[in-house]
């Protein structure tokens, strides 16, 4: 089952993160040019335990396709059961397993990246998703280069997730105790993409189209994955492909634009009640919001103001001196 958005194309991916990736900052990244892109993880003995609760984190509009939706675990036997479940619910493009999140309450339940300290687990847990959904979803992996700089094995869990029948694999160029720290090892990338024979996608330090170019032309990766640079900068994907396809960078948005997208965000996240209440959706969009302001002329005086902000007309009188 090939993924065919890597036939004669370089894909950017929008990569998944908690708190972040939700489907109003999915609209917004897919309308800038993302091409592919994964929901918020969600937790295996979530789905099983409490489907309808976690489903929230996992849902989609058919806009945002080609759209995978990533979960995290630990029993081979769970994971597989809760992928099933989500694909006959969601009917995603695609699942991806995540063996890379280096945050603490992922790893102590032996998910994320603490798989990459068990190989093995991993590629019975792959390999049992991949034979759940058979021909129904392709499965995709996303993982570190190791658990520290001691603990390199990147190499071989690109081999075992391909003999477990994976479709591509994702690679974050640092280890798990490097957070996101330190710079990116696109050497160990390029090293790990020329092992297979499935797209391997690379991620860590995409902050710029030269980025995405350089990444191209200089290793063996199909595409590229953009995490915080798009949380500061979902414009990036619109430039980077700009910049593949002519040659030549496009601007940035002005000052005024980046505004304006600001508060274009903010009013369809309230509208969208995906957080609840306009208080409560503000609060949740408060480090968004800080993300954005950064650069912008005269915002470094206003972020205390800005992390405070508590309702849509408050932030349109916090930023209207800023159009000036």
């Amino acid at each position: 089952m090939s993924l065919p958005w890597f036939d004669n194309q370089f894909p950017l991916y929008l990569a998944p993160m908690a708190g972040v990736t939700d489907p109003i900052f999915r609209t917004l990244c897919k309308e800038a040019g993302a091409d592919v892109m994964e929901t918020e993880f969600v937790s295996a003995e979530g789905v099983l335990q409490a489907w309808q609760r976690n489903r929230r984190y996992v849902e989609f509009e058919q806009q945002h396709r080609p759209l995978g939706i990533q979960i995290f675990g630990s029993v081979p036997e769970h994971a597989a059961a809760a992928a099933r479940i989500i694909v006959d619910a969601m009917q995603p493009d695609f699942l991806d397993i995540n063996a890379g999140c280096p945050v603490p309450k992922v790893v102590g339940k032996n998910g994320g990246s603490s798989l990459l300290r068990d190989l093995p687990l991993l590629q019975r847990l792959a390999a049992a998703v991949v034979k759940e959904l058979g021909n129904d979803c392709p499965v995709t992996t996303k993982i570190r280069l190791g658990w520290d700089a001691q603990n390199i094995c990147a190499p071989e869990a690109v081999v075992r997730l391909q003999d477990a029948g994976v479709q591509a694999i994702a690679i974050h160029g640092r280890t798990r105790s490097q957070q996101y720290g330190g710079q990116a090892d696109w050497g160990m990338i390029d090293h790990c993409a020329r092992l297979v024979q499935i797209p391997v996608i690379g991620n860590g330090d995409i902050s710029s189209p030269e980025d995405v170019q350089r990444a191209r032309e200089t290793t063996a990766v199909a595409g590229v994955m953009i995490g915080r640079a798009a949380m500061n900068a979902p414009w990036l994907f619109s430039r980077a492909k700009s910049y593949l396809q002519t040659g030549e960078i496009p601007p940035e948005p002005t000052a005024a634009q980046k505004l304006d997208f600001m508060l274009r965000h903010t009013r369809m996240a309230i509208e969208s009640m995906h957080y609840g209440d306009e208080l409560v959706t503000m609060r949740a969009m408060r480090a968004r919001l800080l993300a954005y302001a950064k650069g912008i002329p005269g915002s470094k005086a206003l972020r205390p103001t800005l992390a405070r902000v508590s309702s849509l007309a408050e932030l349109q009188e916090i930023l209207n001196p800023l159009y000036s």
